[in-house]
C-alpha cells in the first residue's frame, strides 16, 4: 500500500517495522489479561489497518479469541525508546494465498506441512487505536534533564514524543 509519509499509517508502521515480536494481550477465561509473544508477519501495513499473525488453530489463544475479539499489541524497541500500543479486533482469514504471501521459513518449526498445514490459522488484527511513545533525545540529554527535575523540585519537561493515531 502506497501512504503518504506523514499519514498516520505510514507513522504507525515506521515505527513497529523493525520490531519484530508484539506481545498479544487478550482476556483469559477467568477475566485475568494474558499476553503472548507473536511474531509480525506483515511488509507493509494495508488499507484496513490489519496487522498478521500465524498462530495454531485449537490453541488456548485461538480458542480466547473465538470467544472475545478485543486484543492488545504492545512493541517496545528500548535502544530506540520507542513504544508502541495498539488496540483492536481479532479475526481468523482462511485464505491459501495470503497464507502463503506470509508465509517465512522459521514458522516451518510450528507448522511442518508450511502454508498449508492444517494446524495454521492466519490471526488478522484490525488496528482501532493507536499511540506512541518516541523519545529522539540522547540518554545522556534524558539523564540530565530527569536529574535537573529532581534538584529543583520541577515536574521534567515530557521526553519526546506521544501521539495517539486515527487510522479510520
Amino acid at each position: 500500500m502506497s501512504m503518504p509519509d506523514d499519514s498516520p499509517h505510514a507513522t504507525l508502521w515506521n515505527r513497529i517495522k523493525d520490531i519484530r515480536f508484539a506481545m498479544l494481550a487478550h482476556r483469559a477465561a477467568d477475566g485475568r489479561l494474558h499476553a503472548h509473544p507473536l511474531t509480525t508477519l506483515n511488509k507493509d501495513i494495508d488499507a484496513q489497518s490489519q496487522l498478521f499473525f500465524f498462530i495454531p488453530r485449537g490453541s488456548e489463544l485461538h480458542s480466547r479469541l473465538q470467544a472475545d475479539s478485543q486484543v492488545h499489541l504492545s512493541y517496545a524497541d528500548p535502544g530506540e525508546d520507542c513504544y508502541v500500543s495498539l488496540s483492536g479486533t481479532a479475526g481468523f482469514i482462511e485464505d491459501p494465498a495470503r497464507k502463503e504471501a506470509l508465509w517465512t521459513p522459521l514458522a516451518k518449526a510450528w507448522f511442518p506441512d508450511g502454508p498449508t498445514d492444517p494446524n495454521l490459522v492466519l490471526l488478522a488484527v484490525r488496528i482501532e487505536h493507536a499511540e506512541y511513545w518516541d523519545v529522539k533525545d540522547s540518554k545522556l540529554s534524558q539523564l540530565y534533564q530527569l536529574a535537573t527535575a529532581a534538584l529543583t523540585g520541577e515536574q521534567p519537561k515530557p521526553l519526546g514524543e506521544h501521539r495517539e493515531l486515527s487510522l479510520d
